[in-house]
């Protein structure tokens, strides 16, 4: 029998962690928490838990700053809970790799609900190759530097990539090879934001083939399969 999900609540208040923590061990889940970042790092270490629920509004490193720098060497799915209810907010935790947004107060029925569907989702992804990322993955003439998010050519020359375009390069080289359906693809890049964003990744696609493809029209890095999504070619060498 495979183990009950872990869980782990990183919260500055206590009652939520408690509350939240309880609820979701009565429904078989394995549950840590933790009271901010520092914490949650002592956890990583030790154990990696399934998924993460973080809260967006502590003192000293908020949530988005612990989830951008978490996003830059895991990929465990990510949780928000916060009081701020702007969809600027939600859109920018989105952005910066968190897979759900739920605002407080909240049901905890609900955050149960979004637990599963996260977790179903990411289930059903492809595994990514080579296990931890790494800091810099090159293929073809190219070199990404995934800790600056920064593409670099032969020769050094730093080329511009949107948000959105380098989640969606990230998931090509981390799953070279494999063939990813247009669903797999927002999931690996924008998850629930999907509805947030008017672009589809047909158009996301082909934006970054202009700027890794020899030839656009004719491209060889990111091939399609009709039906099927697409598929990343070349090969990747991690460092």
């Amino acid at each position: 029998m495979e183990p009950a999900p872990h869980i782990a609540i990183v919260d500055d208040h206590r009652d939520i962690r408690n509350l939240v923590g309880k609820y979701l061990d009565r429904h078989g889940y394995r549950i840590s928490v933790a009271e901010n970042g520092t914490a949650l790092r002592r956890l990583l270490e030790r154990n990696a838990p399934d998924l993460i629920i973080l809260d967006v509004m502590m003192p000293g490193e908020d949530g988005l700053s612990l989830c951008r720098q978490l996003r830059g060497t895991i990929d465990i799915p990510i949780i928000f809970l916060t009081a701020m209810a702007e969809e600027l907010d939600r859109i920018i935790g989105l952005e910066l790799g968190a897979d759900d947004y739920l605002t407080k107060p909240f049901n905890p029925r609900e955050l149960l609900a979004r637990i599963k569907a996260v977790l179903r989702r990411v289930n059903s992804l492809p595994p990514q190759r080579g296990g931890v990322k790494a800091k810099a993955l090159r293929f073809d003439r190219w070199v990404l530097n995934v800790g600056r998010r920064e593409l670099l050519d032969a020769d050094g020359v730093a080329v511009a990539l949107s948000t959105a375009e380098f989640r969606l390069l990230s998931a090509f080289l981390d799953h070279a090879g494999l063939v990813l359906s247009r669903d797999q693809l927002l999931d690996l890049t924008v998850g629930r934001a999907a509805d947030c964003f008017d672009r589809s990744i047909d158009n996301q696609v082909s934006r970054l083939r202009k700027k890794i493809e020899a030839d656009p029209r004719n491209p060889m890095l990111i091939k399609t399969h009709w039906g099927g999504g697409y598929s990343f070619t070349a090969e990747v060498e991690r460092a």
